[in-house]
């Protein structure tokens, strides 16, 4: 940090970034230098044959020409350990170096063309030799493109123009000319980003929702990236840096005081029966993912266990089924949820940007209806979920606001239009008039199966949702708080969805960029300690950081750190120390209703499987989910599988304490 500047633009590439990739191109050529010199010395005497003379001298050459370059990129690797990663000074002949080292690319790619030519032209001499000779051309070749791969991916198509937060707007500029700079500037940005994300899911279709999920996302990510001046290797090295703090300031905390139970609060006995609706409506919106899941879950059986009705013969039993052109998702469904064909009212896998898959059932064991909705499983439920601007919902409820994640509310209201006008809950209702409606997701088709739940109660005032490891970013305040009633969310462990918003990845943003400026180590040394750390652990107090403010000051060039962030006119910082405020497009949402946590206990190893962890359910506030936290379980947490692996070894551990004494025990809140 910051990006280099060659040729006059930045690059996505930071001074400190060539100490591995140029120790691996070392490695590389000085084995090349060896085999080389030893191939000229042991055979030397055998290029007496015609054109002997070409092969000798391309070998003395190559050996002079990689003996500089070995040099060259010697001194980029030992220049590029130097300073931190906010203090490039150490490194200012950077630049330099890579002048030299890109000229030198001439030569090289001139002396592999002349070797290859003299090659082609078959000359006889010892087959060892040329043999030899071939390898050294190919592997030239290899380098020179890895090399012009490596550009691709470090080229900055904005590089070119200035950061569109600049700390300051020159005194000369009017204020008219510096927003017209702006502006143009966040356009250009938002094109670029639009162009990467169209690129990224040019296999979906270019209907008007896609079109404008594209332009969302492009929104959301030009706006989140604008004013920093962050490369990958910048956020890889704060994460690890963040992780060790967490575990650090985990370590050294008091041991939580328990809460006994206070007038108002849920009893134990509720959440004793809310764990058990969970543990119930899990499996459902397990099914909802189709077989794709069920074979992940199953992969030494699955594919027997659903194969033959995936290759059996649509039938009148199946008209229910859309979008299952070879009945695979059916067959998994009945797997998973151990239902029979006629219990099954609707199911549909039609699936397009804002349009989710669902399944209505009737569930005879709970008397319920159960709708289940579909989490991410497609590139159109990505630019579902990336599409995090907020909209207001007509509920005809009397609440302060009614706002919402856009995409996420879309989908609700194609479900809702589905549900409502084809009839799909009077025919279930018509079935079976006594029953509930119960609606169930995980991760985006919970956030989808909350606002349906929403949209639904003044029609089904007994309606009930089960949503299990939601979207942070879901709900305005008054929502979260109007559905406190009648909607249930899971979160199991340190899963990063119910972590996050755009108020909390502003929050991220901001924590990387502190821990980064008070670091006082060479970004190498932060990579290597942070794998070793995650994959084998270790003492965090090692971690190479300095927490105290104090070290800002000794930075030789603090190009952009924190302080400078909190002088810029991004409309995403605020000197608080809660997340941070967020531009008016992206307010602060929350996740929905009353939230239970399926807490780890103890430890199972870094990456210890589910089944080996114990866990504890508790009654938990959205507050407690307000910061993303950084941990090797951030991802497997929110898999759909570990979730119902939790809940069963949670159930089977409440039912088997029942009649323990003194099991229950008092409430955490």
């Amino acid at each position: 940090m910051p990006g280099m500047v060659l040729f006059g633009r930045r690059w996505s590439l930071a001074s400190d970034d060539l100490v591995f990739p140029g120790s691996f191109e070392l490695f590389l050529r000085v084995l090349w230098w060896i085999a080389s010199l030893t191939l000229y010395l042991m055979h030397r005497r055998k290029l007496d044959c015609p054109g002997g003379v070409l092969l000798s001298t391309y070998l003395i050459v190559l050996l002079i020409l990689l003996a500089v370059i070995i040099c060259i990129v010697l001194a980029i690797v030992c220049v590029s350990m130097r300073g931190t990663i906010c203090n490039p000074g150490p490194r200012k002949s950077m630049s330099k170096l890579l002048y030299i080292r890109l000229a030198l690319f001439l030569p090289e790619m001139v002396w592999a063309s002349l070797g290859a030519a003299w090659v082609a032209k078959g000359i006889q001499c010892d087959r060892t030799v040329v043999i030899g000779i071939i390898a050294t051309v190919i592997v030239s070749w290899i380098v020179i493109a890895a090399t012009m791969i490596t550009i691709i991916f470090v080229f900055d198509p904005l590089g070119g123009k200035t950061a569109p937060y600049p700390p300051c707007i020159p005194e000369h500029l009017d204020s008219n000319n510096s927003n017209h700079l702006l502006t143009g500037l966040k356009t250009a940005a938002k094109s670029v980003w639009e162009t990467r994300v169209q690129c990224c899911c040019c296999c979906v279709g270019q209907d008007d929702n896609t079109r404008v999920a594209f332009s969302s996302t492009a929104d959301l990510f030009s706006t989140y990236f604008a004013d920093t001046d962050l490369v990958p290797s910048d956020i890889a090295a704060g994460f690890t840096l963040l992780h060790q703090q967490q575990d650090n300031i985990s370590h050294s905390r008091e041991p939580p005081e328990v809460v006994t139970h206070t007038p108002g609060q849920p009893q134990e006995t509720e959440l004793d029966a809310e764990v058990e609706n969970c543990h119930h409506y899990m499996p459902f919106a397990a099914a909802a993912y189709g077989w794709p899941l069920y074979v992940y879950r199953n992969p030494f059986t699955g594919l027997c266990r659903i194969g033959g009705d995936c290759c059996r013969g649509r039938d009148i039993e199946y008209d229910a089924v859309e979008g299952d052109q070879h009945n695979c998702h059916f067959a998994s469904i009945l797997k998973t949820t151990g239902l029979q064909y006629r219990d099954f009212i609707h199911i549909s896998f039609h699936d397009k940007v804002y349009e989710l898959p669902f399944i209505v059932v009737l569930d005879h064991r709970k008397e319920s209806v159960v709708v289940a909705v579909r989490g991410t499983m497609s590139l159109q439920d990505v630019l579902t979920d990336l599409s995090a601007e907020s909209e207001n919902l007509e509920l005809g409820i009397e609440l302060q606001d009614c706002v919402a994640h856009k995409g996420i509310a879309q989908a609700a209201r194609y479900i809702h239009r589905r549900l409502i006008n084809d009839g799909i809950l009077s025919q279930a209702f018509s079935v079976a008039p006594e029953y509930q409606l119960v609606l169930v997701g995980h991760s985006l088709g919970a956030g989808a199966a909350a606002l349906l739940a929403i949209m639904l109660r003044r029609a089904y005032p007994q309606v009930r949702a089960y949503a299990f490891s939601p979207p942070r970013g879901l709900l305005s305040k008054s929502l979260y708080e109007y559905s406190k009633d009648f909607v249930v969310s899971l979160i199991l462990g340190m899963d990063v969805i119910p972590r996050l918003s755009v108020a909390n990845m502003e929050d991220l943003k901001r924590r990387i960029l502190r821990v980064i400026a008070n670091c006082n180590k060479p970004k190498y040394k932060i990579l290597l300690h942070g794998c070793w750390y995650g994959l084998f652990g270790g003492s965090p107090d090692d971690f190479p950081t300095e927490l105290d403010e104090g070290s800002q000051g000794a930075l030789t060039q603090p190009l952009l750190g924190e302080q400078t962030l909190l002088t810029r006119c991004s409309p995403g910082y605020c000197s608080s120390d809660s997340p941070l405020d967020s531009p008016t497009k992206y307010p602060t949402l929350y996740p929905p209703g009353r939230i239970i946590h399926l807490e780890e206990e103890g430890g199972s190893g870094r990456f210890g499987c589910c089944s080996a962890a114990q866990y504890r359910a508790r009654w938990a506030h959205e507050a407690e989910f307000s910061k993303i936290l950084i941990g090797p379980k951030m991802v497997t947490d929110h898999m759909p599988d570990i979730v119902t692996r939790a809940l069963d070894r949670v159930v089977a551990d409440r039912t088997a304490c029942v009649s323990c004494p003194g099991q229950g025990g008092p409430q955490v809140l």
